[in-house]
């Protein structure tokens, strides 16, 4: 059987497993499948080197598919090459009785694509569009650097491709000259709703690619020769990188599922028997009888070496060995300054560890690590392509590498469906927002980070596929604090989110301090009443402290800078101080105030908790004071609040 001969029959078989598939699931996207049958096969049984026994090995190519809807096609071939499937410790062949369990709850064929539902195949979750070819371009990096050759193939779209993170992606992929990606485009003319744009017509899209500065190869995505030549130019190298632009049938060899109206739409029953014949039918005008002997599986022959994270140094070596002992003594840094002292005494300790940046990085101080020649080649400027950042954090990750994402926080609720997606593919990312809350004053709200606690807050409230919370909410208060939890995160296999601030603080703790993920500190003792506090509000919650004393207000102070924590502890310390707990920040709701009072309503208990928030929308204002007392803020308002929670009047 010829080559041509063997893809269509192979692309036949898979197409009818897809249809039987979703028919039995009564959801799913066979039409989508269908349109990228040939392209599968060509990919999977003859131009990538992996193995089905392994599917996840570390080094073998790699297949993306962003267009995660259209999965099926590729858990067929699974099927028919019974490619190993299951979590840990639970690997078994796949096999056609799994036909019957395609998106149930017991099934590892998930409805999109999910390397932690038990397919290791895949190196990222996908479905939600537009994500792939940045999962694709940071997988790429990782290769070249390690000096591995591996192919990282990555379909698309046509639909998706009006998604802007794809063009951020197209974008990073050429500055950073990374050759061993392939984005291929699956044309087949069709959203979920009606025909695509006129933009992202196969026209269009190669002439915005060749524009970007890509080689564009277009095919008849349904030619296995076509298919197989634009492949191997691929595979045989190329001075700048490469695109395919495949026109394909969406509901290919299925007439009566062909055309609007069919997204998302499976057959069953007596529908599903007339499509399996319609199938039949057309691929008998390509195929002869047989199996495709003459198409082989290749299996990967490079090896990624291990390595380990050694010991990292604590602020004041760090500090004193970089010539900044003046400083340390001046007992005052910012919290963003800390943390890029932190990832660059990381980056010594750890070859695996990477800085990501979005254009700012003089100011979240990723520049500090940048700036060491010994680790310029691991900082990766992302520009101002914060989607594009975490999707290349999540192919870093799935590498083996250990990504640490930086921008201002208010810019990283761009990518909060990209993070989002990080956590349910347990992707070992770290996200550090600076300039977080109202205390960077003069830039106004446009540049303050203020829903964001709130939001990663809920993913805390969940828990990963290893048991532990989906994220790690973190809030340093001072340099020594903001060092040492970027020291925990980097340690920490999963998903952080740490909040930094641009003022200078006094530094709160020494090096004699341990923090923690899920940690809390008590910083002064009392009984009348708790304040709970972290970031930049825990100084400003200090400053109240003495003017409460002269009231006669004995008050502890918890620096509570972890979300989630440890609920028993805080509840044995609020008991202590007669259930009167007043929460102080500095963003919006739903954060660490909603976080506290959780746990008083859980408990059972008689407490009384109060917020102090933001409020309003701020605007700009000349410095951190006049900030605070615009919001109402101030240690005086704090104090103030106290003061009524405890029944006495309020300051004069």
């Amino acid at each position: 059987m010829s080559f041509e001969a063997a893809v269509h029959a192979k692309a036949v078989r898979l197409d009818s497993l897809a249809l039987t598939m979703c028919g039995h699931a009564g959801s799913g996207h066979p039409t989508t499948a269908l349109s990228l049958g040939h392209l599968t096969t060509a990919l999977m049984y003859h131009a990538m080197r992996w193995v089905p026994e392994d599917p996840g090995y570390p080094t073998s190519d790699r297949l993306i598919l962003s267009e995660g809807h259209a999965v099926p096609i590729v858990y067929a071939a699974f099927i028919d090459l019974q490619a190993m499937i299951g979590q840990p410790g639970e690997y078994r062949p796949a096999s056609e009785y799994d036909l019957s369990g395609f998106r149930s709850t017991g099934s590892p064929l998930d409805g999109h694509p999910n390397p932690r539902e038990g397919f290791t195949f895949f190196d990222a979750a996908t479905g939600s569009l537009g994500q792939g070819l940045s999962v694709a371009a940071g997988l790429g990096i990782a290769a070249r650097d390690d000096g591995i050759d591996q192919k990282i193939y990555c379909i698309i779209g046509d639909g998706e491709a009006r998604e802007g993170q794809v063009t951020e992606a197209l974008d990073f992929i050429v500055e950073h000259n990374i050759l061993n990606v392939l984005p291929i485009f699956n044309c087949n003319g069709y959203g979920q709703s009606a025909t695509v744009s006129i933009q992202q017509s196969p026209d269009r899209l190669r002439a915005k690619l060749e524009a970007t500065g890509f080689t564009v190869l277009s095919i008849d995505g349904h030619d296995p020769a076509a298919i197989k030549e634009a492949v191997e130019a691929f595979t045989n190298g190329s001075e700048q990188p490469m695109a395919i632009v495949a026109k394909t049938v969406k509901g290919w060899g299925v007439p009566s599922i062909q055309g609007e109206g069919w997204h998302g739409k499976p057959v069953s029953g007596e529908a599903l028997e007339q499509a399996l014949e319609e199938l039949a039918t057309t691929g008998s005008q390509f195929t002869a009888q047989g199996s495709p002997d003459d198409m082989m599986i290749y299996p990967p022959t490079a090896v990624r070496a291990e390595v380990e994270m050694g010991p990292v140094m604590n602020m004041g070596e760090a500090m004193r060995s970089w010539d900044m002992g003046s400083l340390l003594s001046s007992r005052r840094l910012a919290t963003r300054k800390a943390f890029g002292l932190a990832l660059r005494a990381i980056g010594h300790a750890d070859p695996s560890a990477y800085a990501l940046d979005a254009d700012v990085k003089n100011s979240t101080f990723t520049q500090t690590f940048g700036d060491d020649p010994e680790l310029a080649n691991r900082h990766v400027e992302c520009r101002i392509a914060e989607q594009n950042m975490v999707g290349v954090a999540k192919g870093l990750a799935a590498a083996g590498k250990r990504p640490m994402c930086a921008t201002f926080g208010k810019f990283v609720t761009r990518a909060y469906d990209q993070i989002e997606m990080a956590m349910n593919t347990g992707a070992n990312v770290k996200i550090i927002g600076s300039h977080t809350g109202v205390s960077l004053a003069a830039d106004g709200p446009s540049q303050m980070a203020l829903p964001d606690v709130a939001w990663f807050r809920s993913l805390s409230t969940t828990t990963n596929h290893a048991g532990n919370p989906g994220c790690y909410v973190l809030q340093p208060a001072d340099a020594w604090a903001a060092y040492g939890l970027t020291v925990a995160m980097a340690e920490y296999n999963g998903l952080c989110y740490m909040r930094t601030h641009r003022p200078d603080v006094e530094f709160i703790y020494d090096g004699g301090t341990t923090f923690e993920l899920g940690g809390m500190e008590v910083l002064t003792e009392g009984r009348d009443l708790l304040i709970v506090s972290a970031g930049y509000m825990v100084h400003e919650c200090n400053k109240a402290l003495d003017s409460m004393d002269k009231m006669g207000i004995d008050a502890s102070l918890l620096d509570m800078y972890s979300l989630p924590f440890d609920e028993d502890r805080f509840l044995d310390l609020a008991n202590q101080n007669g259930g009167n707990v007043l929460v102080v920040e500095d963003n919006y709701g739903g954060g660490l105030f909603s976080a506290v009072s959780e746990a008083c309503v859980k408990a059972g208990d008689a407490f009384t908790v109060e917020p102090m928030a933001v409020t309003r929308i701020p605007k700009s204002a000349r410095n951190e004071t006049e900030i605070l007392e615009q919001c109402g803020l101030t240690h005086q308002s704090i104090t103030e609040a106290a003061a009524a929670m405890v029944g006495l009047a309020k300051v004069g």
